[in-house]
């Protein structure tokens, strides 16, 4: 019972009623701590209404580390991110992402008002349940990431995307994601691309334009 409560999501309930929400997964080995402590760093108007939710992914092994166990949203199996894929995983992470789209509609926040929102892991994975969801999310925001098998998508190509990524990082490098990027462009989606100055994380700039974007995706009065 102990560790069913611990993998509750993070959830930060705005000052005033909630009429949008934001579902932002972290990356590989974090918890959904990791960017919980973001929020207050956005400087987002006092009335905004978004409910933030931070979910922890599940336990397991991961190949590329070894076979240690870790919070992990699929398996990583190698370095050659966009062909040597985990397909089931990614399919399991998505369906763990659309219950909790649907526990925020049966709380009142309407589809079109919710955005979904991921680093590294949590980026492809947003992507993925974004793009294949049934219905038209408000946004998806990919930070640091990269998007396998892109072709696979035919919905939903009027939902504003956010990409990021940063000129030095080694983890996931730039040319990967931008390949992702431009194959989501080919596939008609439009993408607001965004690189910085940083390796694998994110810096005050970046920080900046999720705020400016997120007033503007979901409509917040300034």
């Amino acid at each position: 019972m102990q560790e069913a409560k611990q993998d509750q999501p993070i959830i930060i309930e705005p000052k005033n009623r909630a009429t949008a929400a934001v579902i932002w997964l972290h990356g590989l080995g974090a918890d959904g701590n990791d960017f919980a402590g973001l929020v207050p760093e956005l400087d987002l108007p006092t009335h905004h209404g978004i409910r933030f939710v931070f979910p922890h992914a599940p336990v397991q092994a991961v190949t590329i580390n070894g076979g240690m166990t870790m919070r992990s949203w699929y398996d990583i199996r190698s370095t050659d991110f966009m062909n040597d894929i985990d397909a089931a995983g990614i399919r399991d992470a998505c369906y763990q992402i659309y219950a909790l789209i649907q526990q925020q509609i049966d709380m009142g926040i309407t589809v079109d008002k919710i955005v979904l929102a991921g680093f590294s892991q949590g980026g492809l994975v947003a992507l993925h349940a974004g793009l294949n969801f049934s219905q038209p999310l408000a946004g998806i925001m990919a930070l640091s990431t990269y998007c396998p098998k892109s072709e696979q998508f035919h919905l939903h190509r009027q939902i504003p995307i956010l990409m990021a990524h940063g000129k030095f990082d080694t983890v996931i490098p730039l040319p990967v994601a931008k390949q992702s990027a431009e194959a989501l462009t080919k596939r008609g989606y439009a993408i607001e691309w965004h690189q910085y100055p940083m390796e694998h994380q994110v810096c005050v700039e970046e920080i900046d334009e999720i705020s400016t974007w997120l007033i503007k995706t979901l409509a917040i009065d300034l």
